[in-house]
């Protein structure tokens, strides 16, 4: 890098960069507020405080145990201070939402119990209703204890990642000294435990089983007296190096992967608000942790259990039920393949049926007799896929079947070596992954026999082949037999498989071959466009923007003065409105029922209407592990009224002010409020907005 460049970079980070860490947080500060909002249904809210909480587990063993492993594997006692520095402004930024999360619990139970779901403390339950619980911890959680002593005497027993335990200190009048025992709560039994006793008809009563541990432990332990007990939580470092260089394949890499991460250094003690001093320093002094790494809370330390409440069937306390739509002309009489051959269709989930044009371009592939070939990338598929028996069938009925399984999919490895297995007993191709890289991308295509020759049909998509998140998060599809995008595709494909150096796409941007370049080319061209006078802007929709190189080009074309919107759920490293560097960009967040995970991205090129400007979508972040460290795959959306709905998500998204936060040149954001007379979609939001125009549409 050129000096000059070099200086311009340090600038750019020291004026116009927000820390991922602290963006992040900020991320799951708005996901919080969907808890804290009085607008979302009771049961919702919930939902976002285990929703945030599991958000939050996986930072931890994801993110912070990265950067831990990375910080003592240099064995720099300096390096290792400034991680723990950095561990410290991460929990000084965090705690306050901790404590928030409390109180809403805390403020949320009342309010429940008013609609006739109580989550009842101990001391709240009626004698009899604590007989049921008691005569519950004899018949179906005593028999799954474990105690263990802590005594230094004895090895000391293991802690599995995200275990919740209860740490009692016993008073035993023959020893001299206080001992030590920690009981696990078993993850294995339903935490919130329905009570029967008391309960009038149309009422439910909930305990947790956490309490129902401590309130009959003393039966644990006869002869001794409980003197304390601290109830404690600890996470495990996820994030396991897998050093491909070496002789062994990567499906033996990863399973001795799966199998080390059990063990990996703790990164987080959680502890209730008032823990006993020695239990919490024995655990530090055992974990190797420090301050900066203990959290002491008021209420619940793992709140992803309100997951159990949140489900309950009550349709008056959570969201409108929505059904996902099946597109015009695609019933199942239709004859797919014939319609995708009449025009390419883009399909948006989940307003949208995934079940009715996704899964079932794969699954008419594998009973149709003109098919020859199907192959598919596969990063995350769930359990009990129906893409798998759709891949079984499709080789038992003689069609070659090759399937791309990213076995690297961070905590999907076991269920991912799971159908690889199954798919090879079949006979499928299996592929695992490409050495040095993650297979990201979302890719099938489907080969037919027609006519004298072969026709490539292809499934492009910005989210993964799993039929249960396709309900919750927002994606989009592309399907297509347009032979300029198949013939990347296929491309593509041979790459994968095979082996090559270097192939070419005319169309598809491909990382980490051509993508990082291919979008700044495009940041480039519409500061080209400015300078002339013509139309130029750039809209981005993402999960997340940190590549440093595409927010250097972003920065240029803010100076240069294109209008630039990023759409950023997740993560934004890039601070907008910051004087000189990025006074025309502007950063916005949409969080609320469904988790926004599409990627879409808009230039002008020159076009003042938006229509004929160019549109990409795909399975790529701006961020350096998508463009320099994973397989992704963008394509254009070349047909002017598939360009029309993109643009249709992209002005519901700038214009909602329902769902909507502002990212301040500082870094934080602040919810857009809809001001009196404003539109409809700005009153309503994204996601009511588009369920409503999906029916309208569908209708019509």
């Amino acid at each position: 890098m050129k000096k000059e460049q070099r200086s311009r970079r340090q600038e750019l980070l020291r004026e116009a960069w927000f820390d991922r860490d602290l963006s992040w947080l900020e991320f799951n500060r708005r996901v919080l507020c969907q808890a804290l909002d009085a607008r979302t249904p009771l049961l919702e809210r919930l939902k976002f405080l285990a929703i945030f909480t599991s958000n939050l587990d996986e930072f931890f063993m994801k993110r912070v145990g990265a950067m831990r492993t990375r910080a003592y594997a240099s064995g720099n006692p300096v390096t290792i201070d400034q991680f723990h520095a950095h561990m410290t402004r991460l929990r000084e930024a965090l705690f306050p939402m901790l404590v928030q999360q409390a109180e809403c619990f805390a403020g949320l139970r009342p309010a429940l119990a008013a609609q006739g779901v109580r989550l009842a403390a101990w001391a709240e339950l009626s004698e009899t209703q604590q007989a049921e619980a008691c005569e519950y911890f004899d018949s179906h959680v005593s028999p799954a204890l474990t105690p263990l002593s802590l005594d230094p005497s004895n090895p000391f027993p293991f802690m599995s990642n995200l275990s919740t335990s209860w740490g009692f200190v016993l008073r035993d009048p023959a020893a001299a000294e206080p001992v030590h025992v920690r009981v696990k709560v078993p993850p294995t039994i339903q935490h919130w435990v329905p009570l029967r006793s008391d309960v009038p008809a149309e009422q439910r009563c909930f305990v947790a089983l956490r309490d129902i541990v401590l309130h009959n432990a003393h039966k644990l332990f006869p002869g001794v007296s409980i003197e304390a007990a601290t109830l404690f939580r600890v996470s495990r470092n996820a994030d396991i190096a897998i050093e491909e260089d070496t002789d062994n394949s990567i499906k033996e890499l990863v399973e001795e992967q799966v199998r080390q991460r059990r063990f990996q250094p703790v990164v987080r003690l959680e502890s209730d608000e008032s823990p006993r001093r020695e239990i919490v320093d024995g655990l530090m002094e055992q974990f190797e942790l420090r301050d900066s790494d203990v959290y002491a809370l008021a209420g619940p330390l793992d709140y992803t259990t309100l997951f159990e409440i949140a489900s309950l069937p009550i349709p008056e306390l959570r969201d409108p039920p929505w059904a996902p739509m099946v597109p015009l002309g695609l019933d199942e009489e239709a004859d797919l393949f014939a319609v995708i051959r009449s025009g390419d269709v883009l399909v948006h989930h989940p307003y949208e049926s995934f079940d009715a044009t996704v899964e079932r371009f794969i699954r008419d592939a594998a009973n149709d007799p003109s098919v020859t070939t199907i192959k598919m990338t596969v990063y995350r598929l769930g359990d009990d896929t129906p893409f798998v028996r759709s891949l079984i069938k499709a080789a038992e009925n003689g069609k070659q079947v090759a399937c791309l399984v990213e076995l690297k999919a961070r905590f999907d490895e076991e269920r991912n070596l799971h159908w690889a297995n199954e798919l090879q007993k079949a006979g499928d191709h299996v592929i695992y992954g490409v050495r040095g890289l993650k297979t990201h991308t979302k890719l099938a295509l489907v080969v037919r026999r027609e006519g004298d020759g072969l026709r490539a049909y292809a499934h492009i998509g910005t989210g993964n082949y799993h039929v249960k998140t396709a309900r919750m998060y927002t994606d989009f599809g592309l399907l297509t037999c347009d032979p300029a995008i198949t013939r990347d595709v296929v491309n593509l494909f041979h790459h994968l498989t095979g082996y090559s150096r270097g192939p070419q796409f005319d169309w598809l941007l491909v990382a980490p071959l051509n993508m990082r370049e291919r979008f700044i080319e495009l940041i480039e061209r519409e500061i080209e466009h400015q300078a002339a006078g013509r139309p130029a802007r750039i809209v981005a929709k993402m999960n997340q923007v940190e590549d440093l190189p595409v927010c250097e080009a972003l920065t240029r074309a803010s100076q240069a003065g294109v209008p630039v919107d990023l759409i950023v759920r997740g993560f934004c490293c890039l601070k907008p409105g910051v004087p000189g560097w990025t006074e025309n960009l502007r950063v916005r967040s949409i969080v609320g029922r469904f988790l926004e995970h599409g990627r879409v991205f808009y230039f002008a090129n020159g076009e003042a209407n938006p229509l004929d400007g160019e549109f990409f979508i795909g399975s790529a972040d701006w961020m350096d592990r998508n463009l320099s460290r994973r397989v992704e795959a963008v394509t254009p959306v070349r047909v002017r009224h598939l360009r029309e709905r993109l643009w249709e998500d992209l002005t519901v998204q700038l214009e909602d002010r329902r769902n909507a936060w502002q990212m301040q040149p500082d870094g934080t954001y602040v919810r857009l409020e809809a001001a009196e007379g404003a539109s409809e979609v700005a009153r309503a939001g994204t996601h009511a907005t588009h369920m409503k125009r999906t029916r309208a549409r569908l209708r019509r």
